[in-house]
């Protein structure tokens, strides 16, 4: 199995990262970039809003044509979304100074953009910024990375693991940024996977598929859809493995890994909800197909009145039953469970006698389990979420102020 270690998007093989401020943003970082020794096989899943950013669609055409990335620029403050034929002009324009600038295709960099959407790019100061970029082929700031990609976000977001394959050490790392308009398929996110397995562009965009239903979009924060997320995932081959398919006596390995360091900077993402105190985790097992566990999970945690309640330690578990109700998943209320933490508050169809202190206390702490049987069948499904405080109206009414 894989080991839990503390790095980076550096931390495989091959791959350098760095931060720095180019002036988009008044003070703080606002220009990352990542950097591949070796073109990268890719993989990546954009967002669904029809929307879809600029950057987003030069990225899509430049994984297509080749299935390869070899470095990424990302900007934050601006999101270059429904900004026109003017827009495009500049994603473009970011592709090509980059891949200037670190002597390689420009179909070989991808692009991506998050802040505030109508506004265009400050195309001097990003091609300042990028010309500053003179150590991509030396630095392993990762922790710049991490902070040049956040906007509303309070805390940098990474994740890493390594595992032994074929007798080579295989690293898998993540970065993410995201803390608001989180309602996936996707949201306001940005997530960033790079290993140094040997893995084909086809087997890492089908991993990335799956593995995404399981992380990504398990998670909402105020149930918006933004019109710039997207994951990629890099892939440069550098550990030196055989190649990875569902054949690999390892693969099974491999997919663990990869899904925890998704899952890990989903919760990390919810978690971070604007102005969230508390980070709620849905269990729902028990459910005839893992469309309806999955389902009655985001129904639960996109629920705004479970959200305040649990924001307010109110073991409201009413609006729990509510949110699985309306969820359209078929159900017998005969035969659903609810739990709080450890307390079971609902179960056969009516309600179960508790202490509402003891719900309350544990409702105070900053991981809150909720924990739901529906009783149909074997599968299993997990979301995760976040409680609605009064600085999340305090934050989305003067974002752009």
């Amino acid at each position: 199995m894989f080991k839990v270690i503390d790095g980076g998007i550096t931390t495989p093989k091959g791959f350098y990262a760095g931060g720095l401020h180019s002036g988009i943003k008044k003070k703080r970082l606002d220009l990352a970039w990542c950097y591949s020794e070796v073109p990268a096989n890719a993989g990546a899943v954009y967002t669904l809003n029809q929307f879809q950013a600029a950057p987003l669609i030069v990225t899509k055409e430049s994984i297509n044509q080749t299935g390869k990335i070899q470095a990424i620029i990302v900007n934050s403050g601006v999101a270059n979304a429904c900004t026109g034929i003017q827009g495009l002009q500049d994603a473009y324009q970011m592709q090509q100074l980059l891949a200037k600038q670190f002597q390689i295709p420009a179909n070989h960099v991808a692009v991506a953009s998050t802040g505030v959407i109508g506004d265009l790019l400050p195309m001097e100061a990003i091609k300042s910024g990028i010309e500053q970029i003179t150590d991509w082929q030396v630095s392993k700031a990762a922790d710049l990375f991490e902070e040049a990609i956040m906007t509303t976000d309070k805390v940098r977001k990474r994740a890493c693991i390594q595992i032994e394959i074929d007798g080579k050490l295989v690293t898998i790392a993540g970065a993410a940024k995201g803390s608001g308009m989180i309602q996936p398929n996707m949201a306001t996110m940005l997530g960033f996977i790079t290993t140094d397995a040997n893995i084909s562009a086809t087997e890492l965009q089908k991993l990335l598929r799956t593995v995404t239903d399981v992380s990504f979009n398990m998670i909402s924060v105020d149930g918006d859809t933004s019109t710039n997320d997207m994951v990629i995932a890099l892939a440069n081959g550098l550990a030196g493995n055989q190649p990875l398919t569902e054949t690999h006596p390892n693969w099974s390995d491999f997919v663990a890994g990869f899904t925890y360091v998704c899952q890990e900077l989903a919760r990390a993402i919810a978690k971070d909800g604007e102005g969230a105190s508390k980070l709620i985790e849905v269990t729902v097992k028990g459910a005839a197909s893992l469309t309806d566990a999955r389902v009655v999970g985001k129904s639960v945690i996109m629920s705004n009145l479970v959200k305040a309640a649990i924001f307010g330690s109110d073991p409201n578990w009413g609006r729990i039953v509510c949110a699985i109700g309306y969820s359209e998943v078929n159900i017998d209320p005969g035969k659903v469970k609810v739990m709080i933490g450890p307390y079971t508050v609902f179960q056969d169809g009516v309600p179960v006698s508790f202490e509402e202190e003891q719900i309350a206390e544990y409702l105070r702490h900053d991981l809150i389990n909720i924990g739901i049987d529906l009783g149909q069948g074997e599968h299993v499904a997990t979301a995760w979420g976040c409680d609605l405080t009064y600085d999340y109206v305090k934050i989305n009414a003067a974002y752009r102020t």
